[in-house]
C-alpha cells in the first residue's frame, strides 16, 4: 500500500462525509509497532485519534476498533492529534456497532421495579400488607 494509493490525497477544504463524536479506545498499527490511541471524531473517510506517539505526515498506519482494521495514511499532525485518511471508505456504523441507542421504553424495561400492583399470590400479598403496617404503610386493596 503506498501513500500515493489514497483518493484525494490534498488535504483542505471543506469536508463532505458526515462526521461522529465518539470517545472509544482504538489502536494503531504503525511501522514502529502498536499503540494505543482514542478514536474522538469518525466518518466513512477517516478519522480524528488522540495519541502519545507523534508520526510524520504521509506515515502508512492501520486503525483498528474492535474486528475493524482499516489500512489508512496520517494525513495531518498536532500535538497529541493526528488525523487519518482511509484507504477506502468505510460503513462508520460497523466502528460504532456498541453505541446504539435503545429506545427509552427498552431503558424503562431495563430499571423497572416490581410493583404492589402486579399478580401476587394470596401468601406474597399478605406479607407485602404485613410489612406496610409495620412500616406505616397504608397499602389500598389489601386484605388487611
Amino acid at each position: 500500500m503506498g501513500a500515493d494509493n489514497f483518493v484525494n490525497s490534498g488535504v483542505g477544504g471543506k469536508r463532505a462525509a458526515k462526521r461522529a463524536r465518539v470517545l472509544l479506545a482504538a489502536k494503531l498499527q504503525t511501522p514502529f509497532g502498536e499503540f494505543d490511541a482514542r478514536l474522538r471524531d469518525l466518518s466513512q473517510k477517516g478519522a480524528l485519534v488522540e495519541c502519545t506517539r507523534s508520526l510524520e505526515v504521509g506515515t502508512e498506519v492501520t486503525f483498528i476498533r474492535g474486528a475493524t482494521m482499516v489500512p489508512s495514511r496520517v494525513a495531518w499532525v498536532a500535538p497529541g492529534r493526528l488525523g487519518l485518511e482511509f484507504l477506502f471508505m468505510i460503513d462508520e456504523q460497523e466502528v460504532l456497532v456498541q453505541l446504539k441507542r435503545r429506545s427509552a421504553a427498552s431503558r424503562v424495561a431495563l430499571f423497572r421495579r416490581s410493583g404492589l400492583s402486579e399478580a401476587m399470590s394470596d401468601q406474597e400479598r399478605k406479607l407485602a400488607t404485613a410489612w406496610g403496617v409495620t412500616v406505616g404503610l397504608n397499602v389500598t386493596g389489601s386484605d388487611g
